[in-house]
């Protein structure tokens, strides 16, 4: 196992024709807009590689994010929890052209979670006795209902870091925490891109929050200005 993972950024599109192939599930992290790995999905994009089943809590937005794949017609299934700011998932979704298995929030979490941690299986309350929990197994412990999700492990994890280091160790930054360790974890073959990459050892041990042991390989994430979802802003108070 090498020490250094670090891949030159010109050579990105290389790396991601090497690892992602057409029929291929990936593991995306992101929250909303927050923590996307932008750059790997623009060269996924590029790379043109088509029927994927992409596992992420939502799915970008339209012109940006994972939204750019639907767009260019790579994704034929999607898991996820949020998908409310696409309106073209929407039109595919109603049109049939794509294949949508919804999750609660949590227990999408879990489930990737799960399979990063070789757990095929488990039981939530969460569903139970809905539409979420229609054709799985079900069972009763001391006296509550369960529902049993899989767990999922993707063929390839896609995430963004605030800090990395050439061993793959990576720090998150806030909301970008939610769903990128779950999907590093997930994934078989997991590409982070890193705002800063340090050389190893730089990382206090205990800050690390995705060990370097389930990331193939890190990349420099390019200098761009993050988008919003949705702006709110208020007046601007007159000072008297």
């Amino acid at each position: 196992m090498t020490l250094n993972k670090t891949f030159a950024s010109e050579m990105l599109k290389d790396l991601i024709a090497d690892t992602v192939s057409d029929g291929m599930t990936l593991a995306v992290g992101g929250f909303g807009l927050c923590g996307v790995p932008f750059l790997l999905i623009e060269a996924l994009r590029d790379v043109g590689r088509k029927n994927l089943t992409v596992v992420s809590n939502n799915m970008g937005v339209d012109g940006k994010g994972l939204g750019i794949l639907l767009e260019n017609g790579q994704v034929s299934k999607v898991l996820s929890s949020y998908v409310g700011e696409n309106k073209e998932f929407a039109r595919q979704y109603l049109a049939g052209e794509l294949e949508v298995e919804f999750n609660p929030q949590g227990t999408l979490a879990e489930r990737l979670r799960a399979g990063g941690a070789g757990i095929p299986a488990f039981y939530t309350a969460t569903g139970y006795g809905t539409v979420i929990a229609e054709g799985k197994p079900t069972a009763e412990f001391d006296g509550q209902h369960y529902v049993m999700e899989r767990g999922i492990v993707a063929d390839v994890g896609l995430v963004h870091a605030w800090r990395g280091d050439v061993g793959g160790n990576l720090v998150y930054r806030r909301t970008a925490r939610n769903f990128n360790p779950l999907c590093a974890e997930s994934g078989q073959v997991t590409i982070a891109q890193c705002e800063e990459i340090l050389p190893l050892g730089e990382i206090d041990p205990d800050l690390v929050m995705t060990p370097g042991v389930h990331i193939d390989h890190v990349v420099q994430a390019d200098d761009r200005e993050k988008p919003i979802e949705q702006a709110t802003t208020r007046p601007k108070v007159k000072e008297n």
